[in-house]
């Protein structure tokens, strides 16, 4: 199976990688993982993911910026159905805009927007940073397999994803309120948590989508 982790300038990709190889590996799962801008290698690819750390008009730009990724990777995911995992920023991208300093347009593959967050106790800070307690709002998805509410995984945003559809919001966590953890629809999720900082959660769930076959 071959892994692409797209690289457009953003995120720390030798920490997704080294997660991405220990969780293959445990798995029992064989195929080369590559971080690369290489469109044609984003068409070839049998799984994506796609990091993302910062503002979320600056990774939009950077990807937009990768001659020919944005088109290869809309090919993949969208077109031909290739597994995806959007990671952090990397997930926000799939909303439909983003209000972080202004509005900017994101990929669009799942309505819905990328909003401040505002916890209703004024003493927790901005950003989510640090571990958090997931609420899992769909167990019955491959992802999520083995994944239970109650478990934890790491976060560092200040902004998080607005669903127009609650049923695409796959898990959340409490911070002042319920902030969006994870989504998805189809042959693509997205996690607002870093799998590669949450230990145990984090190679439990990327086994599970080097498994998945939606």
């Amino acid at each position: 199976m071959s892994v692409v982790i797209i690289d457009y300038g953003s995120g720390n990709l030798r920490s997704a990688a080294k997660a991405f190889e220990r969780a293959a590996r445990e798995a029992g799962i064989d195929g080369p993982i590559r971080v690369s801008a290489d469109p044609d290698a984003v068409r070839r690819a049998e799984r994506i993911a796609l990091p993302g750390v910062g503002a979320f008009a600056d990774c939009m730009a950077g990807l937009e910026a990768r001659a020919g990724l944005r088109a290869a990777l809309e090919e993949a995911v969208i077109d031909r159905a290739v597994p995806f995992l959007g990671i952090c920023v990397g997930m926000q991208l799939m909303a439909t805009r983003g209000l972080e300093h202004g509005r900017h347009a994101g990929l669009d593959w799942i309505a819905g927007e990328v909003v401040p967050l505002r916890p209703a106790d004024p003493a927790l800070k901005i950003p989510h940073m640090g571990w958090n307690d997931l609420v899992i709002d769909a167990p019955e998805h491959p992802v999520l397999a083995g994944i239970e509410t109650g478990m934890h995984a790491y976060f560092v945003h200040g902004y998080g994803v607005v669903c127009a559809d609650p049923a695409q919001r796959l898990a959340e966590v409490d911070y002042g309120g319920p902030v969006t953890a994870a989504i998805g629809r189809d042959n693509m999720i997205g996690t607002q948590f870093h799998p590669e900082k949450s230990q145990a959660t984090g190679l439990r769930l990327i086994a599970n989508f080097l498994r998945w076959r939606p």
